[in-house]
């Protein structure tokens, strides 16, 4: 694309994001500058401060694209989730998104980003929404602003330790089953447990 193609169609903005995906794939964020953008983009080196302030704003607009496409993922595995075992689907399309994007999705949640930066607070706050969504559908007895962090941190945690080799990631199968069975242990209540937890205290002496 040329430079003058680019503000003509007014579409500078879009193509440089492209090429930052594009880089990312290709070499992740260690290859991401805002010079390697006009490289790849076809423009001059200073057109793409026409939008992004510094490579921080840039990464901010990636982190943003990617926390929509993230948002999408969860509500297309299930758009109201109500139950652990919606839940359990949820997380098991939070780690593939993970998996299957792992540069981008690096630069999502482990890269330096603009806090101010309006289309990124946005992305966010969809995506704690709907967590808190599922909190209020799936254990309507619980805290939702105590327990929907706890269950973002152990989806998140559960997506780092796959994408980090820590666990099996072979296959989509074993990744599957493995979220599926950590959610169900942490979220899911036994008999034997709810009788121990109602059960009155035993007077001492």
């Amino acid at each position: 694309m040329s430079q003058a193609g680019a503000y003509h169609h007014g579409d500078l903005r879009a193509a440089c994001l492209r090429a930052a995906r594009e880089l990312l794939e290709e070499d992740g964020s260690a290859g991401l500058s805002l010079r390697a953008v006009a490289r790849r983009a076809g423009v001059s080196p200073t057109a793409p401060y026409r939008h992004f302030a510094d490579r921080e704003a840039l990464v901010s607009a990636v982190a943003a694209e990617g926390y929509g496409e993230l948002a999408g993922c969860l509500t297309a595995a299930h758009p109201s989730p109500t139950t652990p075992e919606d839940l359990a689907a949820v997380a098991v399309a939070y780690v593939r998104f993970a998996l299957d994007h792992p540069a981008l999705f690096r630069v999502m949640f482990a890269e330096p980003c603009d806090p101010n930066d309006e289309e990124r607070v946005a992305a966010t706050t969809l995506i704690s929404e709907y967590v808190r969504g599922i909190v209020r559908g799936a254990f309507p007895g619980a805290d939702p602003e105590a327990l929907w962090t706890t269950v973002w941190a152990l989806v998140h945690g559960l997506a780092f330790l796959h994408l980090d080799g820590k666990l099996d990631a072979s296959t989509p199968e074993v990744v599957a089953a493995r979220v599926s069975a950590a959610v169900h242990a942490a979220f899911t209540v036994s008999p034997a447990m709810s009788r121990t937890a109602a059960a009155p205290p035993v007077p001492e002496g």
